[in-house]
């Protein structure tokens, strides 16, 4: 579930503990397939698995166009015998897409809070990108920068509800719009879903956009963001 509901006790100084529901975001894991052969699994809020598949294989180089994913679809995992447990997520490349390497083949599960958790060798974390960012002119006025963790903040919907997990959002870099915005506990599962969601309508690679994150600029979101060609990158 993409938020649930836990008792929890409150304590303060000078009374008795107290017991309420609480409202927190929900985290379940998430592996992903691509033609059948499993390539990696990670702790994820559930919710947009279709975006954060492609966008994972986006971010590893696997695809860089919408023509090249072709479906994805549950599957029945391992020990599923009351049926689909919606946490096997099973993608379909084009025809002539070659798949992913053995060498991506994550060896351990890659948590909410390490998006390169899981890389057998040093080699394997850099990725190359097929955009040429170094081409890319856009701009963006300070002012219009400026606002925009403020308009990513207010429009996280679960976090208002749980006070808890991270964003991601893109921008226009002209107009200051939002074109779209994904929550998930994991930074990295946040901007994969955005990058899904850019792939899945069309829009790579990101030029004249501005992704902006709710967390710090870490070695792994910079990546993602090279790979899918985003010019400007923002962090709090």
């Amino acid at each position: 579930r993409v938020v649930t509901e836990l008792k929890v006790k409150r304590f303060s100084l000078g009374s008795r503990p107290s017991q309420r529901r609480d409202p927190v975001t929900g985290e379940e894991p998430l592996e992903i397939r691509v033609g059948g052969s499993p390539l990696a699994v990670t702790m994820r809020t559930p919710g947009n698995d279709y975006e954060l598949a492609a966008g994972f294989l986006v971010s590893e180089g696997v695809i860089s166009s919408r023509d090249q994913f072709t479906q994805a679809q549950y599957c029945r995992g391992a020990g599923a015998e009351g049926g689909n447990t919606y946490n096997v997520l099973d993608v379909a490349l084009a025809p002539g897409v070659e798949p992913p390497s053995p060498d991506l083949t994550r060896n351990f599960y890659t948590t909410s809070s390490c998006g390169i958790c899981g890389k057998a060798s040093i080699d394997a974390v850099e990725t190359s990108s097929t955009f040429d960012l170094a081409a890319d002119r856009t701009e963006v006025e300070l002012e219009r920068l400026l606002k925009m963790p403020e308009t990513l903040r207010e429009s996280q919907d679960i976090f208002n509800r749980t006070g808890g997990l991270h964003a991601a959002g893109l921008f226009d870099a002209q107009t200051g719009e939002m074109l779209a915005l994904r929550e998930d506990v994991g930074r990295h599962n946040a901007v994969d879903k955005v990058i899904g969601w850019a792939l899945l309508e069309g829009r790579l690679p990101l030029s004249g956009c501005v992704l902006q994150v709710s967390g710090r600029a870490s070695f792994e979101l910079l990546q993602k963001a090279k790979m899918a060609g985003v010019p400007i990158f923002s962090a709090v």
